[in-house]
């Protein structure tokens, strides 16, 4: 069989095994693992001193979004060619359906957003933010068609926030549908009091985005949505969890058996609280949802990853351009007088498998770690693999080539991403993204983003707890 393409020497890192051999592709799959492939005819790739893993799937990213009166700087081309430089190969993005409009209709606008633009493969969730009763049964066709993830939120009031009522029905419809509900855990209801109390007492900067939304505002909130799960007998996605007392929580269902999971992501494990007393407005630049904690907080996610009780690492890409644009005053200008007016979010889709190589390079996670974090539980937990999240013969090519040796500086100069400022700015990490290939296809050349890139794909996803080829998951790989 002629190949088209041979990763030679490659040493392979899976979220299990190390080892190193000849990866064979043909047709968009790995068809081949093994020493000295016969590469005649092949496009050929000499991996040697490289590290060798699955391409990133991002399951949490903000493209083409409306929010806050202002629209994200990222749509699908600019996004995803961010995510290719920087080895994801796959993501997963939120469809919103808005306030009155049925659900599918929010799925349908996100197709017509996606559709031609982006470069790497993607699914969707959808965000849902108005569930009468008679809308509940709506669930069971966006499950059928490969989307068998929704968020509600428990914040946001007046905007996204949902109230446990309408949660509750979403997670006991998923319990039946195989569905799977994700909540952004803070209490809607004590963020806007205490939102309301600061700008009445003239506080008005960045830094009062993270004073009125404290850590136990996030376990409250957690601690409550794992409640209503439990009651509904329904599995629970924790997204950008930051809080320590969130993440007992979590432990702490995990220990009596309950399918709770939980994602964080690299600004909570590299930022701080105290970005946001930087001079003038720069602290509008960290303003996210929940916010940056106090230094030291990071040390419980960097062991709650370790142990297992954090599944994943995404971004919660949101980028809203600090300065303005063409005229336009869509950004985060928009609270230069009042903090509360700030577009929430952060930019990050292309630097997340740099943060998290670089912790491998100095120690606070193992390689195996990573690939975990960073692919194959993504894959898992969202109904990918059997397609996506390893290295392994059957799956799509989708393969990062890391450089260990070489140093990278993040700055907005040089990334991709459509946004005028980079919340990394300025730090250096212990690795390079040197080739990443999707399905086979070149999208990084030697550290550089290839000017022929690929049409992606749009994954239908399987339910929860079963991989793509529908065999069901052991409880303990999700």
């Amino acid at each position: 069989m002629a190949l088209d393409l041979v990763i030679k020497n490659a040493d392979i890192q899976t979220a299990s095994d190390r080892f190193t051999a000849d990866i064979g592709v043909k047709d968009e799959v790995i068809v081949e693992i093994g020493r000295d492939l016969d590469a005649a005819g092949a496009k050929v790739i000499d991996a040697t001193g490289m590290r060798v893993v699955p391409g990133g799937i991002d399951v949490h990213t903000h493209l083409d979004m409306p929010f806050m009166g202002a629209l994200t700087a990222d749509d699908f081309k600019t996004g995803t060619e961010g995510a290719a430089a920087g080895g994801t190969t796959c993501l997963v993005d939120f469809a919103i359906q808005a306030p009155g409009e049925s659900l599918q209709t929010g799925v349908d606008n996100w197709h017509k957003k996606a559709d031609g633009k982006s470069v790497i493969d993607y699914g969707f969730h959808l965000i849902i933010t108005d569930l009468p009763e008679s809308r509940v049964p709506e669930m069971d066709a966006i499950v059928e068609q490969g989307i068998p993830s929704f968020k509600l939120f428990m914040a946001y009031k007046g905007a996204l926030m949902s109230e446990d009522d309408a949660i509750f029905r979403a997670m006991r419809q998923s319990a039946k549908n195989g569905g799977m509900v994700s909540l952004h855990c803070e209490n809607g209801h004590t963020v806007e009091l205490m939102v309301k109390e600061a700008l009445e007492n003239g506080n008005t900067s960045p830094e009062w985005h993270a004073l009125t939304r404290p850590l136990a505002c996030e376990a409250e909130a957690t601690n409550r949505g794992i409640a209503l799960a439990e009651m509904a007998g329904s599995p629970l996605y924790v997204v950008h969890l930051t809080a320590e007392e969130a993440l007992d929580a979590v432990r702490r269902a995990k220990r009596k058996g309950l399918p709770v999971i939980a994602e964080t992501c690299p600004q909570y494990l590299y930022l701080s609280h105290e970005d946001y007393q930087r001079e003038g407005f720069e602290g509008a630049k960290f303003v996210m949802s929940p916010p940056l904690r106090p230094k030291g907080n990071e040390r419980a996610l960097w062991s709650g990853l370790n142990d297992g009780t954090i599944s994943t690492v995404a971004t919660d890409h949101c980028s809203f351009c600090f300065e303005l644009r063409d005229g336009s005053k869509m950004g985060k200008v928009l609270g230069k007088d009042d903090f509360s007016k700030i577009p929430n979010g952060a930019p990050g889709i292309e630097n997340r498998m740099q943060l998290m190589w670089d912790a491998v390079e100095k120690g606070k996670i193992t390689p195996s770690k990573f690939v975990e974090l960073t692919a194959t539980n993504p894959a898992k937990i969202f109904g990918l693999y059997g397609k996506k999240g390893t290295i392994a013969i059957g799956f799509d090519a989708d393969i990062t080539i890391i450089d260990p040796s070489t140093k990278y500086t993040i700055s907005a100069k040089t990334h991709h991403m459509n946004v005028d400022y980079n919340p990394y700015e300025g730090r250096e990490v212990e690795c390079t993204i040197k080739e990443v290939f999707m399905r086979g296809h070149h999208m990084v050349e030697n550290g550089k983003l290839s000017s022929k890139l690929p049409k992606g794909q749009f994954i239908k996803r399987a339910k929860y707890g079963k991989t793509l080829d529908s065999k069901t998951l052991e409880p303990a790989l999700v």
